[in-house]
């Protein structure tokens, strides 16, 4: 089975699909691995590596593109590639399923299976496979890394001949993968630091990284099936702000990551929340590229309200490309070798499998999931 990897779409991608440890797997199983040339230059991996991990390294991308059996990418693919995929082939990538109905039309149309990356059900077996997981949790540190570095002051209490400095305060709002991971980096680097979700569940974890935990009485509230928050209502989000309020003005840094899987993100922080702040504090905004949980904030800007900087850098985890590179390669190949049929030496779509039947949302000319066909629907 010929799986081809190429270099990443967007210019500004620094990640890539496969590493040379990664290849190594994938032709111990069996498969034969061609990569683009060039394809580890973000992460700092030379075509050589690949080649010595058992890869060919090719130039043409379209003849690749044509050929193979399976197509491995991070980012979605453009859409007039598509068109260049034998019939039957197998992509999988992310593909922003929900907003993407250009790119479903037209792996449809070429007769194309797509594995949605972002579809992984979040299931203890599947979480060797979970990029969204993996990325998050890079997302949660680099933000903690950029919001240290954007405050005016140190994060750790510090007892010096000249006084003592106070730590500072960082408040998280969400704890999820990226929230959590957040909370830690933060406590590692000595901030005080209060933390917020919507699900009560969660409260236990944050206390475990030496968190406070806000709690704040929306009435019923909780996650989906697969560990996602759901969705509050306007008068949830409204008290929910209320209650924030207070412990905002408070804080030095604040780090949102809240996000709605498959709908825009909801505006947790106001303008009047971030007037409230000192000026010098920081707001880093986890979910800017998926509608934003700060009023105010800007995909790829930094916004100076106040006296505030509104953080709305995009693809943090592109900031270490190294280690997000090698979590989503890894993730790949789990879920390469877990539906990898030795006999035959070639990738089984076995739909009867719970993770194969959450992930495989195109397959012999239809959209598979449910969820994706209403939203498709709706649009």
């Amino acid at each position: 089975m010929l799986i081809f990897a190429p270099k990443e779409a967007k210019p500004e991608e620094s990640r890539a699909p496969l590493v040379p440890d990664t290849v190594r797997r994938l032709v111990k199983l069996g498969a034969e691995v061609i990569v683009e040339a060039g394809i580890g230059d973000g992460p700092g991996y030379a075509d050589d590596a690949y080649a010595e991990a058992g890869a060919t390294v090719v130039q043409d991308r379209d003849e690749h593109l044509a050929k193979a059996d399976v197509v491995l990418r991070l980012g979605p693919s453009p859409v007039e590639e598509i068109g260049k995929l034998r019939r039957g082939a197998i992509h999988v990538s992310y593909l922003d399923p929900f907003n993407r109905n250009d790119l479903l039309d037209a792996l449809l149309a070429q007769g194309v299976s797509a594995i949605c990356m972002e579809m992984i059900p979040r299931t203890t077996l599947a979480q060797k496979m979970d990029a969204l997981s993996s990325q998050a949790n890079l997302a949660g540190y680099v933000a903690v890394i950029i919001a240290a570095e954007r405050l005016n002051m140190v994060f750790p209490m510090m007892m010096t001949p000249s006084g003592t400095l106070k730590p500072s305060r960082v408040f998280i709002i969400g704890c999820g993968v990226a929230g959590l991971q957040a909370i830690a980096t933060a406590k590692r680097l000595g901030a005080r630091v209060d933390a917020f979700d919507t699900r009560p569940v969660v409260e236990e974890q944050v206390h475990s990284l030496g968190a406070k935990f806000v709690k704040v009485d929306l009435g019923e509230t909780g996650q989906t099936k697969d560990g996602y928050a759901r969705a509050l209502t306007d008068e949830q989000l409204a008290l929910q702000r209320e209650a924030m309020a207070k412990v905002i003005a408070q804080s030095d840094v604040v780090i949102t990551t809240a996000q709605v899987f498959g709908r825009k993100a909801p505006v947790i922080v106001t303008e009047e929340m971030v007037r409230a702040m000192r000026p010098g504090s920081v707001v880093i905004d986890l979910a800017v590229e998926t509608g934003g949980n700060v009023e105010g904030s800007r995909p790829g800007e930094e916004v100076d309200l106040n006296g505030v900087k509104l953080v709305g850098l995009p693809n943090l985890p592109g900031r270490v490309p190294t280690h997000a590179s090698q979590m989503y390669a890894a993730n790949l190949a789990n879920l390469i070798e877990h539906f990898w049929d030795k006999e035959e030496n070639v990738l089984k779509l076995n739909t009867e499998d719970e993770i194969m039947d959450g992930c495989l949302i195109i397959h012999e000319g239809e959209v598979r999931s449910e969820m994706i066909r209403k939203a498709r629907e709706e649009a």
